[in-house]
């Protein structure tokens, strides 16, 4: 007699539990591992302790993120002792094999079939008809109104401060068509807004020179631009992450002047002083930026702009730091993170010139801070009394004090089309009626901080 539902434990669901460190993209590898793992019948442990496997996904971008990965993989392996390493970090092996001998398997990224068959080697799957259904979107980490969609893996570019095509490799753009089917496939399943990533979002095809694929009776080319547009005609919210200023990217602002896509670019300028992106190999056309940006916002007003930057750059002089700070004045980007310089193992901007003190790194990264804090409390304010939808994030309960929504009104956080979930910032809603997480309701904005905004739905 079959007995695999008796309480015992050698008939038990095998139970993992997972740590995903890093970027979006990374995120986006854990989903499919998890995936896989479910559709065997694998059940997910809320915690080390409660599992019969640990897996720790992990980030090998900076020496802060390995530090930070180094770390989970101990506190897996104090609290569970069974643990399997994956992600950027595992393409070092020798940094996780010599400080955790014990771990049972170290893959690199992207490797989803290592990882899986390492799983089945520690912990033999079970699998049962009844138990193991999946969603056809597969397991997501996000909540259930967004979703990450990848493009392509890896990258091209070899920035001199990055690491990353020496952990996840070259370029590899996906079919236009299977983007498109994962895309339906998540907004069926309730997905409200896609954000797209990959590495370098605007060389998407590039590798393989914009072949087209098949997807509902026509052609379309995996070409920045054109997956774009059939993106933005699935009825969700589109959100285009980690896109290099190419020329061609001028093509996709009539798309969000149109409503196609989110009015919303998250370009990684990294510096404005053309002697530091030199140094650094950017690639794109980084001297005609700012008129860029000009043309940009006069076709489409509502435009919003976020980038990253790093200072203390190797070489980096005190000159090179207040051509950067006048640049920021003149594109006036609505968001912006800043970092300061890690001298990452392998890169070559280590010996490209000499490097920035520590305290001048610090006191650079406030002035730059401080400097685009003004920049972005500017924006906001400019917002007060229009009217924007907003995807609700977060539902919380009836606030205690009156206001213009009424005494006890329901209140929710959620966020502009201009604002990206988790690195962006927010807006507290008060409503007459409860709002519903995923729901995008129109809001009259009240009052701007310096980074987030507040209002009071008006429509739905």
């Amino acid at each position: 007699m079959d007995n695999r539902h008796s309480t015992g434990d050698t008939a038990r669901v095998p139970r993992v539990s997972f740590v995903s460190l890093g970027c979006p993209k990374a995120l986006v590898d854990s989903e499919r591992i998890i995936t896989r793992l479910r559709a065997e019948g694998y059940e997910l442990a809320r915690s080390h302790a409660g599992a019969d496997l640990a897996v720790v996904n992990t980030c090998g971008f900076l020496d802060s993120a390995q530090a930070e990965s180094l770390a989970a993989i101990g506190q897996a392996l104090n609290e569970n002792g069974k643990v399997i390493v994956t992600g950027c970090m595992g393409a070092e092996p020798e940094k996780i094999s010599a400080r955790y001998p014990g771990v049972l398997a170290i893959t690199g990224p992207q490797q989803y079939e290592s990882v899986v068959a390492a799983v089945h080697r520690a912990l033999p799957p079970r699998h049962d008809p009844f138990l193991d259904l999946l969603p056809p979107e597969g397991i997501k980490l996000t909540p259930r109104h967004y979703a990450y969609l990848k493009i392509s893996e890896g990258c091209n570019n070899r920035c001199s401060f990055c690491i990353i095509p020496k952990l996840r490799g070259d370029l590899v753009s996906r079919p236009a068509a299977d983007v498109l089917r994962e895309a339906e496939r998540l907004i069926a399943a309730g997905v409200k807004e896609l954000l797209v990533i990959s590495q370098d979002t605007s060389a998407y095809g590039t590798d393989v020179k914009y072949a087209a694929s098949a997807w509902k009776g026509r052609e379309v080319r995996a070409k920045f631009l054109d997956l774009a547009r059939a993106l933005g005609e699935l009825g969700a919210w589109v959100r285009l992450h980690y896109v290099y200023p190419y020329p061609h990217v001028d093509e996709v602002i009539p798309l969000m002047a149109e409503g196609k896509v989110l009015p919303y670019l998250d370009v990684p300028f990294q510096h404005a002083a053309p002697a530091v992106l030199r140094r650094m190999k950017r690639p794109a056309a980084q001297e005609k930026t700012l008129q860029r940006i000009a043309r940009w916002r006069e076709i489409c007003p509502d435009l919003t702009i976020r980038s990253t930057f790093i200072v203390g750059f190797p070489g980096e002089s005190e000159e090179d730091f207040r051509l950067l700070l006048d640049w920021l004045d003149e594109a006036e980007l609505d968001r912006v993170g800043c970092f300061r310089y890690e001298p990452v193992a392998g890169a070559l901007a280590n010996e490209l010139a000499t490097a920035v003190p520590d305290a001048v790194k610090e006191e650079r990264w406030h002035r730059f801070m401080g400097r685009q804090q003004a920049i972005s409390a500017r924006r906001l304010r400019r917002r007060v009394g229009t009217r924007q939808q907003v995807i609700i994030d977060e539902v919380h309960g009836a606030r205690g004090e009156s206001d213009a929504a009424g005494a006890g009104a329901p209140t929710a956080k959620g966020r502009t089309r201009g604002d990206a979930p988790e690195i962006d910032g927010v807006v507290h809603v008060a409503s007459r009626r409860p709002l519903r997480q995923g729901e995008i309701a129109t809001v009259r904005i009240e009052r701007a901080g310096e980074y987030d905004l507040h209002g009071t739905v008006v429509g739905f």
